[in-house]
């Protein structure tokens, strides 16, 4: 019973002793099972051993660091020290520096008098300037031709002779060239088939448009001189309306004696730009959705079946008064020579009869005249509904962007109201027509009933006489 106790201590302590010093290194412990329990309690010792002597080495490791640590932050609050008090003394000779500039400033003033407040116009005057030549379509011709005047409007100072002339020069350089139509090599981005930038010809109309040519076509180039680093031209998504581009082909095809009507933009570039941003039809007819094509639908379907409806009743228009000229000899093409053959089959019929069976006659061609008539007003009425429906889906679109985005950009609400609109429009559109039709067809399918009641009613009217004569 002891010696079990003894082996179940051994046990507990060996697994103890492994389990404190798992952190040892494998190679240091011996894996083979101890014969005795006086080995393995001579194991634990030695393991024991190393342990501690390891934990030293490490405790002397982290003591060294320590003082090495604070060695270094002395180090670097020494630094710290030295850095501000260089700081303190910079800041004395940059308040002493600004003190001079102030009283150098204050003397400068005083011998320039009147003079400084002619230069600072002066200065004022060549910035406004500049601002107008780098907006200018003239700088892609000349580029950096306002660089003087940049620096005299920021400089402070006392601009020369030549500094001064170079203001009025530029801007009689200005004046000279809005009355110039020149063609020049330009870089232009966006000028390739892939996007690239190219070297090509450009034409320059003054000062109000400019334009390059490519595959025997104008292209409409912007300018934008704000980033020196890129082409100051760039090709336009697209062309304006097509008389502005054949306008600025006659220019570039006219010799130079010839006076020609070309593309002029006083705003110098803004109209062209607007134009550029005006939507197609297509564009129009596709911001109005799904409702607008459906009203385009609506309207060829009505057109087309129109078109031909109006054509069907205007030649039965003409035969039927043909064949009432030749009412002797009725003709089954028609519905006038239809009605009379009705009436040949029922001669021998008492009037009442007679009359009964060319009502019935007068009815089979009303409703064969009449066809088609009420589905193309049924189009033309369904057309402003629709136009109304995609009026309110656009609104109820608006006022979810403005749920979502709040009204601080317009061009958010710009769809639904897009919608709204081209679709009211296209409603319109397809009523309009519509309705004329509807109002020509109709009012031919009333003329022929008329010319056909009329002959119906002679037709009548002799029948009964020649019966009342027999009897």
């Amino acid at each position: 019973m002891k010696n079990n106790r003894i082996k179940m201590f051994a046990a507990a302590l060996a697994f103890s002793s492994v389990t404190a010093f798992a952190a040892a290194p494998v190679a240091a412990q011996d894996t083979t099972p101890a014969a005795s329990l006086a080995e393995l309690l001579r194991r634990i010792q030695s393991e024991s051993r190393e342990m501690s002597a390891e934990a030293q080495q490490r405790e002397a490791e982290f003591r060294a660091e320590r003082n090495q640590q604070a060695a270094l932050l002395q180090r670097a609050r020494d630094e710290l020290a030295a850095l501000e008090a260089e700081g303190d003394r910079l800041a004395e000779v940059v308040e002493t520096n600004d003190e001079r500039i102030r009283e150098v400033r204050a003397e400068l003033r005083v011998k320039q008098g009147d003079f400084g407040e002619l230069f600072g116009i002066a200065r004022q005057a060549a910035g406004d300037v500049s601002g107008v030549v780098n907006d200018s379509i003239v700088s892609a011709q000349f580029p950096g031709r306002a660089d003087g005047l940049s620096s005299l409007s920021e400089t402070e100072d006392l601009p020369t002779r030549a500094e001064l002339d170079e203001i009025w020069k530029t801007l009689i350089g200005e004046m000279v060239a809005q009355r110039e139509v020149v063609t020049f090599t330009a870089r232009v981005a966006n000028m390739g088939n892939n996007g690239e930038t190219e070297e090509t010809e450009v034409t320059r109309v003054g000062v109000f448009s400019i334009f390059a040519k490519k595959g025997g076509s104008p292209v409409f180039l912007d300018f934008d001189n704000s980033d020196p680093d890129l082409p100051a031209l760039k090709k336009l998504s697209r062309n304006p309306r097509s008389a502005i581009v054949d306008a600025a082909k006659a220019v570039s095809n006219a010799s130079p004696d010839r006076l020609v009507a070309g593309p002029i933009d006083p705003t110098r570039g803004t109209l062209i730009g607007l134009a550029v941003d005006t939507p197609t039809t297509r564009e129009r007819i596709d911001q109005g959705g799904f409702v607008g094509k459906v009203i385009l639908v609506l309207l060829a379907i009505g057109l087309v079946f129109g078109v031909i409806r109006l054509f069907q009743l205007f030649t039965t228009n003409s035969a039927v008064r043909s064949q009432a000229r030749k009412a002797d000899r009725p003709n089954k093409g028609n519905p006038l020579g239809r009605i009379l053959l009705a009436a040949e089959e029922a001669r021998n019929a008492d009037v009442e009869t007679f009359e009964l069976k060319l009502d019935d006659a007068i009815i089979r061609e009303s409703s064969g005249l009449d066809f088609g008539l009420n589905l193309i007003k049924l189009f033309a009425a369904i057309a402003p509904l629709l136009g109304l429906l995609g009026t309110v889906t656009g609104m109820i679109i608006t006022f979810q962007q403005i749920t979502l985005f709040g009204t601080g950009d317009p061009k958010i609400m710009a769809g639904g109201i897009s919608q709204a609109l081209v679709t009211t429009v296209l409603g319109l559109v397809a009523a309009i027509p519509l309705l004329f039709i509807h109002s020509f067809c109709a009012s031919a399918s009333r003329g022929v009933q008329q010319v056909i009641e009329e002959q119906s009613a002679g037709i009548v009217a002799r029948h009964a006489e020649k019966r009342y004569a027999r009897g």
